[in-house]
């Protein structure tokens, strides 16, 4: 097995390439980037913001990953990495490294999964990219334990600082999907997968923090431009969450927590136990 940290990035200002030398990035124009000592880089400039702190905060991020490292997702993380391995297994014979961009990574989960699934004889290129500083600085915390496995990057999903069309794979892990950008850092053939709620997905949850729950939108998928339907999937299950920190973890880690009233997250801070429905949906789509 070969995970190598992805390099073909590009300069947020100017689209250029970015080349590494001693502890920074920079592009032709002499726009350069430094390498925090924790392992990233920042390529997130002010004026592609929107508030000072932009993404999730530290509080959300640790909540997720002490959820994640638990194990919840673990079903979620094992389908997306067979099906990365997969398209990966197929495009093994072009000699290079199949490039993998989680856009949207938070604190790295799904990335270090899909690092340990992959066999010896896969060769990955891999990036984790999050508009959280918080998220990417507890990412590039926890890959700094080995040798590094991927290049982590604060950045915007709406101006992806990545080459044009060097990408092998995107995902979009319930977040927020910009396919123009996609497309763009995308190859030929080029697989996006999306990883989206469910009409079921924490149902039990929203029944106990909101007094009644929104119509569900139609699960029918539109092609993206630049894109080809490959497949549409559900991962769906039963979660059993034991203890209220469990609880307050899920909640903390989802944008429910913000749109709750202060009634319904105190019903939900009650709880002592709570089963849950995990169901959601996989997309995937080829770049034409």
């Amino acid at each position: 097995m070969s995970i190598t940290p992805f390099q073909a990035l590009a300069c947020p200002l100017d689209g250029k390439p970015l080349s590494w030398s001693d502890s920074a990035w920079s592009c032709p124009d002499g726009h350069s980037f430094d390498i925090a000592k924790q392992g990233y880089i920042n390529l997130l400039p002010v004026q592609q913001k929107r508030s000072h702190d932009p993404g999730d905060s530290k509080v959300m991020v640790a909540a997720r990953q002490r959820f994640l490292e638990a194990g919840h997702y673990q079903p979620i993380a094992d389908f997306i990495s067979r099906a990365v391995l997969s398209h990966a297994e197929v495009k093994k014979d072009d000699m290079l490294p199949f490039s993998c961009l989680d856009a949207g990574s938070g604190e790295g989960y799904y990335l270090r999964q899909l690092a340990d699934a992959a066999t010896n004889a896969q060769s990955l290129s891999l990036m984790g990219l999050d508009i959280s500083k918080w998220a990417v600085l507890a990412a590039a915390k926890q890959d700094a334990k080995q040798a590094p496995l991927s290049s982590w990057v604060v950045g915007s999903n709406a101006h992806l600082p990545v080459q044009t069309r060097t990408l092998d794979s995107v995902l979009c892990m319930f977040g927020f999907p910009v396919v123009s950008e996609f497309a763009r850092v995308l190859k030929t053939g080029g697989v996006l997968l999306q990883v989206e709620s469910g009409p079921n997905h924490l149902r039990e949850l929203r029944e106990v923090i909101y007094p009644t729950l929104k119509a569900e939108r139609s699960s029918e998928a539109e092609v993206p431009e630049g894109f080809t339907h490959h497949s549409s999937e559900r991962v769906s299950y039963p979660l059993a969450l034991n203890g209220r920190d469990e609880i307050a973890d899920l909640l903390a880690m989802t944008p429910h927590l913000y749109r709750a009233s202060a009634e319904g997250r105190a019903r939900a801070a009650a709880l002592d136990k709570l089963e849950v429905t995990v169901d959601v949906r996989v997309e995937q789509w080829l770049r034409t």
